[in-house]
């Protein structure tokens, strides 16, 4: 199986790890993507540490493969799908914002609504 795990943060990370951890086998890939706006360091900078939890974390899992991409999320990871032949799209959310309609945020709603992949979930814990 291949899944593509689209990410923005070390808690997310973990968040998807652990769903991975009791669900991807050694004969799986992951390929993990941190998408960043082209001028923010700081999104770059918390992409590239998000990226460096899964290969540590899903040490048992077939190959893990990162990457860090500029863009918008979404885009990003449904292009970064069709170049790896996704099984499965592997997403964290928070909740989405105040007052939204649907209980995720605007990177997963887009991709639950463009998609021809399975996409699945995490919910991410609030930190105390």
């Amino acid at each position: 199986m291949q899944f593509l795990v689209g990410t923005d943060s070390v808690h997310t990370t973990a968040a998807i790890c652990d769903y991975l951890e009791r669900r991807a086998t050694p004969e799986d890939d992951v390929s993990v993507i941190a998408a960043f706006p082209a001028d923010d360091r700081v999104v770059r900078r918390d992409g590239q540490e998000a990226l460096n939890v899964a290969p540590v974390r899903l040490a048992t899992v077939g190959s893990v493969e990162t990457d860090l991409r500029e863009g918008e999320p979404a885009p990003v990871l449904l292009e970064a799908a069709a170049e790896v032949d996704a099984d499965e799209i592997v997403v964290g959310s928070r909740g989405g914002t105040s007052g939204s309609d649907v209980g995720v945020g605007s990177t997963t709603r887009d991709l639950l609504e463009a998609a021809s992949w399975p996409v699945v979930v995490v919910p991410i814990p609030e930190l105390d």
